[in-house]
């Protein structure tokens, strides 16, 4: 599954992502104002509700994987600071879509915004956000990423139906998951990083080598959210540990411990999830299961493997402060603890 990225690369993860951030500060500048100007509204409820998540302190991940593709093939315009802008805005979307449907209660240490207006809200505002950034991509003027971002917009829709289909099936299986997470969390990754090259009208291998980085970064960073739903510090997660076995949700680690467990632990994941009938003392035994069946290690592992998979893609480009920029966020990815 490609060059596998050690643990002890993903220490001090923090730091990993200072080359990104200094390659991207002045550009980041732009795309806040961006942001600020295109969450307005004459409707009070729609920037009062967007500005709850837009404030709420993320890391605006995937804007900054499309400046720096685009910086690394080079691309001279303007059009990737309304690309970048675009993207955090249907990312914003995804967040308010995806707390209606996880039904969840908090999102990085506040309210959401469903707890607060309500899921009727959340989910026009979450539309809102959506129609802007297209209006945005409108205005790049550029119909490859047009196509790439509208295909990611669909493939993202088409990840939540999945995933809802599979809400609280505990016979869900590690490749059917895979889907879901390719399709709900890496294709917006994908088509982050895909959209510097189309920009730059770079040449398709190198389009599909930055739309390969993405997706797997995204999955990787996908399965560490899993593990450390489970294995993570609370107070710098931004929600409580175990919020995914409260809400019913299938993740990766559940998923493992589901196959690999006896009879009886079968017996107590469909107690706990498939009927959602948790009592005190569950959360506990969950993670003590994850930990006899090393589902949670499993978990890490496989991230690893996904970065290793990412870090080859950008094989193809040169070197350069961009290039080793991008590979530094893998390590960050895979070495958070929040």
């Amino acid at each position: 599954m490609g060059r596998v990225i050690p643990i002890e690369e993903a220490r001090d993860s923090a730091q990993k992502l200072k080359p990104l951030l200094d390659i991207v500060a002045e550009d980041m500048e732009a795309i806040n104002r961006i942001i600020l100007d295109k969450a307005v509204s004459d409707v009070d409820m729609i920037p009062q509700l967007a500005h709850h998540l837009i404030d709420s302190g993320g890391k605006r991940l995937r804007p900054m994987l499309a400046l720096a593709a685009a910086k690394l093939c080079k691309y001279q315009g303007t059009g990737h600071i309304r690309t970048a802008s675009a993207v955090e805005f249907m990312h914003t979307a995804t967040l308010l879509h995806d707390d209606v449907v996880d039904e969840s209660g908090t999102r990085r240490g506040k309210k959401t915004a469903r707890m607060i207006w309500g899921n009727q809200a959340s989910v026009l505002v979450g539309d809102f956000l959506l129609g802007q950034a297209f209006k945005m991509f409108v205005d790049v003027g550029s119909m490859t990423v047009l196509r790439i971002m509208s295909n990611a917009a669909a493939t993202i829709a088409e990840g939540e139906v999945m995933q809802l289909a599979a809400a609280k099936n505990t016979a869900t299986t590690e490749d059917a998951y895979l889907e879901i997470i390719n399709a709900k969390t890496a294709a917006l990754f994908a088509s982050a990083a895909e959209s510097g090259a189309a920009l730059a009208q770079r040449p398709a291998e190198e389009q599909a080598a930055l739309r390969s980085y993405g997706k797997n970064l995204g999955l990787a960073f996908q399965l560490v959210d899993d593990a450390l739903d489970y294995s993570g510090d609370s107070a710098r997660l931004g929600k409580s540990t175990g919020d995914d076995f409260r809400e019913g949700k299938i993740t990766l680690p559940l998923i493992l411990s589901f196959r690999r467990g006896s009879e009886d632990e079968r017996a107590f994941w469909n107690r706990t999830i498939a009927e959602g009938d948790i009592q005190d003392g569950d959360l506990e035994h969950a993670i003590s299961l994850m930990k006899r069946h090393k589902a949670i290690e499993a978990t890490f592992e496989r991230a690893r493997s996904y970065g290793g998979i990412a870090h080859d893609a950008l094989a193809i480009f040169p070197a350069s402060k961009e290039k080793d920029a991008l590979q530094q966020v893998i390590a960050f990815c895979i070495g958070r603890t929040h």
